[in-house]
């Protein structure tokens, strides 16, 4: 496999494209050489699920896309990203039991930590941000 690989989609900030964004990750980290059976491609499908909700639900119509960036460094470090371009930066909201919403970055945090990886957010140059993810590559190395 090569020393980088990388693929990124945009998608239309509508609830619709939040299942386009996770079969598109599906089909690249199969591709790349995940099972797309296991463990780890559920949990990447579930933190994916919840980066590309949060980025049609919480941008108020002021983000008209997001952006799903993938990247696989050396066979070690898989990273994913989601870009909208709405200002307003994720929150640590306490999750009360009453609550309907608002857990999901405390879902993606854990699922990354559970995996062994950490997330972070990034701006964008044009006023945005990224939230990332960076997990370990547990897929065998393809010769």
């Amino acid at each position: 496999m090569a020393d980088h690989q990388e693929s990124t989609v945009t998608l239309p900030s509508d609830p619709a494209s939040v299942s386009a964004a996770r079969r598109y990750v599906a089909g690249v980290l199969t591709e790349w050489g995940l099972a797309s059976d296991g463990e780890t491609a559920d949990t990447i499908r579930l933190i994916v699920s919840e980066l590309a909700t949060n980025a049609v639900q919480h941008t108020f119509g002021q983000s008209p896309t997001f952006t799903v960036d993938m990247r696989l460094e050396c066979d070690e470090q898989l990273h994913i990203g989601v870009t909208d371009s709405h200002p307003r930066w994720p929150k640590r909201l306490p999750a009360a039991v009453q609550q309907d919403n608002g857990r999901g970055m405390v879902i993606i945090r854990w699922l990354a930590a559970e995996c062994g990886g950490r997330l972070s957010v990034t701006p964008t140059p044009e006023g945005g941000k990224t939230v990332w993810i960076a997990l370990p590559w547990t897929a065998p190395v393809q010769s």
